[in-house]
């Protein structure tokens, strides 16, 4: 382990060579730059653990607490709904930074950064019918004397024992304060090891935020976006404004409308098909009077289409996305059965699809079920059992003035006595309140309109998502370009 000149201690700079957990506390117990406290509530005290097995923990640690009874949390953090959420996080990293800094910054505070560590987690009870999942963040001076920084995540442990699931989230929780230490000036590398000895089939991260001091050039929303690219969850949302959600918190006991698109770019048609299926998705009694979600799903299939991920054509779609106020979900469920499981997993109400002819027949396509060893039916078994319903918008055919929609979409011979006993069902719908101005819009068909300094692009697309593009010049947009002609 080598120094830095400010006497903050550096981890080694050989990232293949990755320490375990009990090293990376030894380390950081090593450390006589840092000092702080530990908070936390359920799953006993697994994270602090640790730096007490590792040795030297009295140069690391100021407070131990565990604040079990609800009265005592209250009395400590004040009041909360819930004691397994975001907000009761969050008044322990404030709570127990803010003292540790009062009581111990004036006589040490010059040499020392500061941190809070707090976690507050629902591991499998005795009966086995709780939700396991927690909160788990750490609030931090990169270096002394400086504003706090905090990095917040929420997993769900998936062991089936409680002691299994303990030891994960020790494990984790070690990561995460070494990630934070080590590599905030690299904030990827923070998410890049917090499941090191462990692995995706025991803990999953579905939401990271980094703020304050160290993360000011950081998008949480590619951070999102990396927690699904590295697996560590398969799904990871975020708002129009880019803030990080968590889903269970956002989705739970709602009627939930998805969109799922590659929005490249987001156009009039995308808006017209949500609006639809809104109108049809709120006549259903089951969602009558409810507040419905809203989402637009973006799979990792498309942004995957070139190769590799490309972070500026993510924030493209993304800032599009938000300037019309929508809810992004970014999800590795390429087949419509594991979306349904998803959302199926929040809640019990009534969810709808919305979807253009083309995905319908995608839909149909046998090839995409040959993993299953009840293939279609298996896949539109999962897929319906929950009163799903599939809002459908026509196509047409540029070249023939065709409209294709649910009733004349041919499919294979032998599927369509399964398709029409769907449709006869109502699980799937034809969307009739379209705007046939709409209909000739196709993303592609902007997109080279855009490259070639076409103007006609911009009726093409909502007001809103044309000066997003123009002003930051997405797809190629470039004002000087003069259209081709002839």
């Amino acid at each position: 382990m080598t120094t830095r000149e400010d006497g903050m201690a550096l981890a080694p700079t050989d990232r293949t060579a990755k320490p375990g957990a009990l090293q990376k506390a030894l380390q950081i117990n090593l450390d006589l730059g840092r000092y702080g406290t530990f908070a936390e509530i359920g799953a006993g005290q697994e994270v602090v653990r640790w730096f007490f097995r590792a040795g030297g923990a009295a140069g690391t640690i100021a407070k131990s607490i565990s604040a079990y009874d609800m009265a005592v949390s209250d009395a400590y953090y004040g009041p909360c709904e819930r004691y397994v959420c975001r907000q009761r996080l969050q008044s322990m990293l404030d709570a127990e930074f803010d003292g540790t800094v009062r009581e111990l910054g004036p006589a040490r505070g010059g040499a020392t950064a500061f941190f809070a560590f707090a976690d507050t987690v629902s591991a499998r009870n005795f009966k086995g019918t709780n939700e396991c999942h927690g909160w788990m963040g750490v609030k931090f001076q990169a270096r002394p004397r400086e504003p706090a920084s905090q990095v917040i995540v929420h997993v769900r442990m998936l062991d089936p024992e409680n002691a299994q699931q303990q030891e994960a989230l020790g494990v984790v929780g070690v990561n995460l304060l070494y990630g934070a230490f080590a590599h905030h000036a690299e904030p990827e590398h923070v998410l890049d090891s917090l499941l090191d000895d462990l692995g995706v089939q025991r803990i999953e991260v579905d939401m990271v935020e980094f703020s304050g001091a160290a993360f000011r050039e950081v998008d949480n929303r590619v951070m999102s976006l990396r927690l699904v690219l590295l697996g560590l969850t398969d799904a990871a949302m975020f708002a129009a404004d880019g803030t990080v959600l968590q889903p269970s918190e956002v989705l739970y006991k709602r009627p939930i409308l998805v969109e799922r698109g590659s929005f490249r770019p987001v156009t009039r048609v995308h808006l017209d098909l949500l609006r639809c299926a809104r109108e049809k998705f709120l006549q259903e009694p089951a969602v009558r009077g409810e507040a419905v979600v809203q989402l637009a799903e973006v799979t990792m299939s498309s942004l995957l289409a070139g190769g590799a991920v490309d972070h500026r054509d993510f924030l493209a779609r993304a800032d599009l996305l938000a300037a019309e106020g929508l809810t992004v979900l970014i999800s590795d469920y390429f087949e419509y059965y594991r979306l349904a499981a998803y959302l199926a997993r929040h809640t019990k109400q009534r969810i709808g699809i919305a979807l253009g002819v083309a995905g319908l027949r995608e839909l149909f396509d046998e090839k995409y079920y040959a993993g299953l060893e009840g293939g279609i039916l298996e896949a539109f078994g999962r897929l319906f059992k929950n009163d799903l319903r599939l809002y459908v918008y026509p196509h047409l055919d540029q070249a023939t003035g065709d409209l294709t929609a649910v009733q004349n979409l041919e499919v294979a011979p032998g599927l369509r006595k399964l398709y029409g006993f769907l449709v006869d069902r109502g699980c799937i719908e034809q969307l009739n309140n379209f705007d046939e101005r709409c209909l000739p819009i196709f993303p592609a068909d902007v997109l080279r309109k855009i490259a070639a300094g076409d103007p006609a692009w911009e009726e093409m697309v909502p007001a809103g998502v044309a000066g997003v593009i123009k002003r930051c010049g997405y797809f190629g947009y470039r004002p000087d370009v003069v259209p081709a002609h002839g």
